[in-house]
């Protein structure tokens, strides 16, 4: 079958299709034929080379895949057989025309609900969900998402929309990725840098951070007395190392910052929320953005597109 590896860290060149054996599934396992699979900022994260202290090199990229099973493992009902499913594969294996996961990690794929959908929603949904939790958001209270353009801040824009705040800013880098953020729910458009005029507001309650990077104090800064920040990726890189004097030197508005991964969260309750965000998006109540579907052999395009900054939504693969 036709997978994408990692052949080199770095940029996206480093990815090669290559022919590697059908994988079999182990006790708890199940195979799924990939229909869509997710194309992900932590797929580039480990791409570029990140987080090559804990191998990847030479491994099948990919984390989400949604499609058919074709075979179970030890201990699995076959009645999976047939079914359509999301799955998360780990941190590798979901690049390829079939994809293993623990049938802990699988669900079941509502009918109205594409693949490219699931893909979309799945990963993203749980991080936006748990994100605003772990900051404890509630209705009325004012939110910014910083790097909205991709699945995690359009879910995080919608969430906090239906959750009633009374204002939810973005940050997007165009007229018109602010015009379609508007249409999902946000109400004030900042530019980059946080900058959006005499109209924008001067302060957030909960702030949700996909970017970090160089410019992650000057965000610090637009926290309201007992304002929260959480940081959920990294996309442009690691935030200055004395970041957390900018905390210390606002001691007495009484701020936080946390970092989240949904890995701190039980899997029974990421799954409940995933099941539930799928049901949403098949009934049209919470919207997905498919950037684009490619084929599988153009993995590097879609890494090119997204290091490019010209993403919107998530890029899926579609074997």
């Amino acid at each position: 079958m036709k997978a994408v590896v990692i052949r080199t860290f770095g940029d996206p060149d480093g990815l090669e299709i290559v022919d590697v054996p059908v994988p079999v599934p182990a006790p708890g396992q199940v195979r799924i034929a990939t229909e869509a699979i997710g194309v992900g900022g932590v797929d580039a994260v480990i791409r570029r080379g990140t987080l090559a202290a804990y191998g990847f090199q030479g491994q099948i990229l990919g984390s989400e895949v949604a499609g058919k099973v074709t075979a179970v493992g030890g201990g699995v009902d076959a009645s999976w057989i047939g079914r359509r499913v999301w799955a998360f594969t780990g941190l590798s294996g979901g690049y390829a025309e079939q994809a293993v996961a623990s049938i802990e990690d699988v669900l079941p794929l509502p009918d109205g609900l594409t693949g490219a959908d699931a893909v979309t929603l799945g990963g993203s949904g749980v991080v936006a969900h748990f994100a605003l939790d772990r900051a404890r958001f509630t209705s009325g209270e004012t939110v910014l998402v910083r790097g909205s353009a991709g699945s995690i801040g359009i879910t995080a824009v919608q969430l906090a929309a239906r959750g009633g705040a009374s204002t939810v800013a973005v940050t997007t880098s165009s007229v018109e990725r602010g015009a379609r953020l508007r249409d999902l729910g946000a109400t004030h458009v900042l530019d980059r840098s946080g900058e959006g005029g005499p109209d924008a507001p001067a302060g957030f309650d909960v702030v949700i951070d996909i970017v970090g990077g160089p410019q992650l104090p000057l965000f610090l800064d637009k926290l309201t007395s007992n304002g929260r920040y959480v940081a959920v990726g990294v996309v442009g890189g690691q935030p200055p190392a004395d970041f957390g004097m900018r905390l210390l030197d606002a001691f007495r508005k009484s701020l936080s910052f946390a970092t989240f991964s949904s890995d701190t969260v039980p899997r029974p309750d990421r799954q409940a929320v995933r099941s539930s965000h799928f049901a949403d998006a098949a009934h049209g109540d919470l919207r997905t953005v498919v950037h684009a579907v490619l084929p599988l052999d153009q993995a590097v395009l879609a890494h090119r597109e997204m290091d490019a900054g010209k993403v919107f939504g998530r890029v899926v693969l579609a074997p």
